[in-house]
């Protein structure tokens, strides 16, 4: 029997944390009913952090460590949400779990990419039906497996016959494109907050750049900005998608020495720029809601609107979606289209050669 209740889990390149949401599916409409950050331990969140800049050399052993260890961590998150909305389990249908991703190669050879925390596992610590691994069978078909953010966008923040963008700031920002003519693309449009939050960490001693103060108290230097934007991936044509195994602190080796905070400045612009020629050469005069980490960046979101004046960026707060659980949201809906067996990828966006319903199902005991 069908049932009206989803629950979405995602943990972000942040590493800090899942996010959990609770969405109602019962309508026309789907609705966010609960949500909340579940920390992780603080060793396991070090652990992770450590994993992920290994460039691919974490051991082993230790990401078949983690897998489980986190998945216990997104098992708890799920039932911890359920019991703040007071919803019982016997009415959700099923969790989606995206994971944490550790490793993504769209360009390896095979194509691949490594997300860890078990869903089998939390299928049978939460007694819920599980869907996760959402992206390797898009990779299969010679998608990129990423981004699957437009998806979800389209089916939460669509109207008719009005031209909308979803921008995702997360590590890494997405642009989903929501044609007045019913046509969906998008793509990742480069660095979000991952720069910003390695360079916070490794200056400041803290894991991101609060409001972006400290940016605000730097310059951007113009030098330095043209050339992180001529690294060749702002010049590719879609379907693309990247992460921080391309835009990390060893990208940033190429550029000279620069004062901390200029440099945060430069970055903050880098960001915003490379978001902005992204909707100006792909949607133009479209109406642009901002989700994630980014949206509450105060400063990211005056140069972002300095450089998209009209109409001005707003929160997808706006769109009626608080933007820290669009996320979490979207694979709560991934999970349900599994279910019912619908595309969950858009090959114009991934580039796969074919849509498919996604994920592996994972049943409790």
């Amino acid at each position: 029997m069908m049932r009206p209740l989803f629950i979405g889990l995602i943990s972000g390149t942040s590493m800090d944390g899942v996010d959990a949401a609770l969405v109602d599916c019962s309508g026309n409409r789907p609705r966010l009913t609960a949500a909340l950050r579940a920390p992780f331990p603080k060793a396991i969140a070090e652990r992770l952090i450590a994993a992920a800049r290994s460039r691919g050399e974490c051991s082993l052993r230790e990401a078949a460590a983690l897998d489980a260890e986190v998945a216990h961590v997104f098992a708890q998150a799920a039932l911890a949400v359920a019991r703040e909305a007071n919803e019982s389990l016997s009415r959700v249908e099923a969790i989606g779990s995206h994971g944490q991703t550790l490793w993504h190669a769209p360009h390896g050879e095979p194509p691949h990419t490594v997300q860890i925390g078990s869903p089998a596992r939390i299928a049978a610590i939460s007694g819920l039906v599980a869907v996760g691994d959402f992206r390797a069978g898009d990779m299969a078909l010679g998608g990129q497996g990423a981004p699957l953010a437009p998806v979800f966008h389209d089916w939460l923040f669509r109207q008719p016959d009005e031209e909308r963008a979803v921008v995702n700031i997360g590590g890494i920002a997405n642009l989903s494109v929501l044609a007045a003519n019913g046509a969906l693309t998008g793509f990742d449009t480069g660095p979000g907050n991952t720069l910003l939050d390695a360079w916070a960490l490794k200056h400041l001693g803290k894991p991101f750049d609060e409001d972006g103060e400290w940016a605000r108290s730097g310059r951007a230097q113009p030098w330095l900005l043209e050339r992180l934007l001529a690294d060749p991936y702002f010049k590719e044509e879609p379907p693309k998608s990247t992460g921080p195994e391309h835009f990390n602190l060893n990208w940033l080796e190429q550029a000279a020495a620069t004062p901390p905070a200029d440099m945060q400045a430069t970055l903050v612009e880098l960001t915003a720029v490379s978001i902005a020629e992204a909707v100006r050469a792909s949607c133009p005069g479209a109406a642009v809601a901002v989700c994630g980490g980014g949206a509450f960046n105060g400063f990211l979101m005056d140069r972002l609107a300095a450089h998209l004046p009209a109409p001005r960026p707003v929160s997808t707060q706006e769109w009626g979606v608080h933007p820290d659980w669009v996320e979490a949201a979207g694979f709560a809906l991934l999970a349900r289209a599994r279910l019912r067996g619908e595309p969950g990828n858009a090959p114009a966006v991934t580039g796969a050669a074919a849509a498919l319903p996604l994920g592996g199902v994972f049943l409790p005991a």
